[in-house]
């Protein structure tokens, strides 16, 4: 099969697309013909090594040499352990606590980390939903205890979990600002962001407007500054950023609880299939939808990491598989 490979940290020229063995399934597993797979902060950070957190278990080189976490593709083979799935049904899901692998033509799941796809969904949409949107309900509605009625910030608002949150947000009846770069404005619009803001033109941490909920998926701010952004008892959650600003994050929270009343938390990313059927209930209701950028077939997929990293993405950008045969077993 065909797959996109990396010996070695480093930027996008140093993938390629290599035959490598079709795997085979343990007890527990399924193998999936991958029809999409979409790219995440986390495989940017996997192929650069950046930050060096991302090296626990390949501190010189990869531990796994093909990305790609979230998945969407037909079910061709099963373990014989496997009890939730048949060849031929349409799964997708987030495949990081399985090894890995998605940008290939072919992959081994364990059949808990997957969720029958969305009807009516194509598997390039289905495939952008799993981690991001994941990601979005655990830090609103785990970490965020977000209500009807909340005033809530959405720090980097314009990929994939800020426009999950943002839907997710208005279905709940918040009130909704996003943030990110004035190209993304209009989209944030589109998805439902009664506000929006510019960061290059707008501080939001400049205390001016007080937010009961921050989801913070960039981390570009510290600590004491987005404090003074909250309301008392408001929450700060979060999803991305560095490893300096996590632990800067993390020594303060105590104390800025204690004094001001004010919640600092991190999200540690949880694939959970029972979070996966929330969306997949959402999407199949038409209550919220897959933003999509762009999509590159998968001798394409470099130049989709490069992109990535560029930062403009608006939503998520999906890597499509030419179909595969199913009938491998």
């Amino acid at each position: 099969m065909r797959a996109l490979v990396y010996e070695k940290y480093g930027l996008p020229d140093v993938l390629r697309i290599e035959e490598v063995e079709i795997p085979r399934p343990k007890d527990d597993e399924v193998r999936i013909a991958v029809h999409a797979a979409s790219v995440n902060s986390w495989d940017w950070d996997l192929l650069r090594g950046k930050p060096y957190l991302t090296r626990l278990g390949g501190l010189r080189k990869p531990r796994y040499r093909i990305l790609g976490a979230d998945v969407a593709g037909r079910v061709v083979a099963v373990g014989a352990a496997v009890t939730r799935y048949r060849p031929g049904d349409e799964v997708f899901g987030d495949i990081s606590g399985c090894g890995w692998g998605g940008f290939a033509e072919y992959v081994c799941a364990r059949e808990n980390a997957l969720t029958p796809k969305p009807a009516g969904l194509s598997f390039e949409e289905a495939a952008a939903v799993p981690q991001a949107a994941v990601l979005a309900l655990q830090g609103l509605r785990d970490k965020g205890k977000l209500r009807k009625g909340s005033r809530i910030l959405i720090n980097g608002a314009g990929g994939g979990v800020g426009t999950f949150a943002i839907q997710y947000a208005k279905w709940l009846g918040a009130e909704v600002t996003g943030v990110d770069r004035a190209g993304k404005l209009e989209m944030l619009r589109a998805v439902g962001a009664d506000h929006v803001l510019d960061y290059t033109r707008e501080d939001f941490a400049a205390g001016g407007q007080r937010y009961d909920l921050i989801l913070d998926v960039v981390g570009s701010r510290s600590a004491v500054e987005v404090k003074r952004a909250l309301e008392p008892g408001g929450a700060y959650v979060m999803v991305g950023g560095s490893l300096s600003r996590i632990l800067q994050t993390l020594a303060s929270a105590p104390l800025i609880a204690w004094l001001e009343k004010k919640r600092l938390t991190v999200l540690v990313h949880k694939p959970n299939h029972e979070d996966q059927l929330v969306w997949k209930g959402l999407v199949e209701a038409g209550l919220v939808k897959p933003v999509i950028d762009r999509t590159y077939a998968l001798n394409e997929a470099a130049e989709a990491l490069s992109y990535f990293g560029e930062g403009r993405v608006q939503g998520k950008i999906v890597v499509c598989m030419a179909q595969p045969a199913d009938t491998i077993s």
